[in-house]
Parts: C-alpha cells; structure tokens; sequence
C-alpha cells in the first residue's frame, strides 16, 4: 500500500523536510498518525528493555488555494484499529530535574570527542542550572561542565521540598544514542529541555513554532 502526501506552500514544505530529516536520522522505521490538524511521528521501542521512544507532533497548515502542490508516494503499511493504542503519547514519569539545554552543536561537539574514549555517558543535571557529561573509564575520568543554563520554571515548582538545589540526579546513558540525537537535529529548536528521572531515563524535549519532539533515553544499569 502506498501513502500519497499533498503539501501546500512551499515553505510548509521545506520545515516539513526538516523534520523528517531529523526524524531518518532517530529511527529507520516510524509510525505516522494524521488528525486533522497534526502529524505525529512515533516510535515507541520499549525504553523498558534498552529502547529508546520517540513521539514528534507537527501542526498541519491550513490550505491555500493559490499555493503549489507536491505529491509524493510513500509506501506504507496500515496499522490495525485494534494496535492503535500502542501508539498513544508516552507518559513522562516524575522528574528529578528539569533543565535547559546547553547550545545543542556545542553538546554534539562533546559527545563527539567522548565516544571516542568510551561507550558510556553520565548526563547529570540540578536545580540550579548546573550539567555535567561524564565518561569515565580505568584509565580517564573526563568532565564537561555547564553552568547557567536555567531550569524551567515548572521545575522550582515540581521539585521535592526536601530536595537540595545543588544535588544532582543522574542517568548513565548509551552515548551513540545520544550522539545519534544531536547528530540528527534539523529542526533549530527555540527551546531544548532535558527532564532527568534519577537512574532511570533521559527525556529531551525540543520545541520549535509547531513542532515538539520528545525523545526518551533509557538509563543503563
């Protein structure tokens, strides 16, 4: 079966490019779910065993009648009514921390230099807008530090009234899927949080106009 796509002004088409480039680049295979006024990109490995999730939502632009069209085929294949609740938005566990990330070329940069020395990377992060990367290894113990990098405000909110600011929660994460993460960004997020479930998950959040992109990394015991 093939999926046939209509894409109205030109430049609706161009962001829609960047986002599916963004999201080849995360997973081979995805699921898309159309409503009438969005597109959700989905992939949802289960974090429980190693895998990472994915969940994209892109508004939809209202038609034009003077704009351009482009179709193009797309093959595809129909997931069953009955599946269809496999697909929902995951849910967010309570986080530890929430913080913004750093310039994301800068993190990319890092990680680039720390794969070379290990498979493995501490993502660290507190309250006050402090982040660490971590490698270590029996030979080297590398650490890159942010600072200043702010904490959404829900995050004073949500947080812990016993929890000290400066404590850190942590998740030792794979570092090719954190690199493949920042390697694929196209979409020039306005906004790039990271959510921190102590030993438990990574979850990223990009925004940008009408797209937000979730994408959860599970934490390695």
């Amino acid at each position: 079966m093939r999926f046939r796509a209509k894409i109205v002004d030109l430049g609706c088409l161009n962001h829609f490019t960047r986002v599916s480039n963004t999201i080849s680049k995360l997973a081979k295979t995805c699921t898309l779910r159309l409503s009438p006024d969005k597109l959700y990109f989905i992939l949802s490995d289960k974090v429980a065993n190693g895998g990472v999730s994915m969940w994209c939502e892109l508004a939809q632009p209202s038609l034009s009648s003077s704009s351009r069209i482009v179709t193009h085929d797309i093959p595809v294949g129909v997931i069953p009514r009955k599946l269809w609740t496999d697909f929902r938005e995951p849910t967010v566990p309570d986080f530890d921390v929430s913080i913004y990330l750093p310039v994301l070329k800068t993190m990319k940069s890092v990680v680039e230099r720390m794969k070379n020395i290990s498979n493995h990377v501490v993502i660290e992060a507190n309250l006050k807008g402090e982040m660490n990367l971590k490698i270590e290894t029996d030979l080297v113990c590398i650490t890159t530090h942010f600072k200043d990098l702010g904490n959404p405000s829900w995050a004073s909110e949500d947080a812990s009234q016993d929890r000290d600011s400066e404590n850190m929660a942590e998740a030792r994460i794979d570092i090719k899927k954190l690199l493949q993460f920042l390697a694929g960004q196209q979409v020039n997020p306005t906004k790039a949080l990271c959510n921190i479930v102590h030993n438990r998950i990574v979850h990223f959040i990009l925004l940008h106009e009408d797209v937000s992109l979730q994408y959860f990394i599970p934490a390695l015991s």
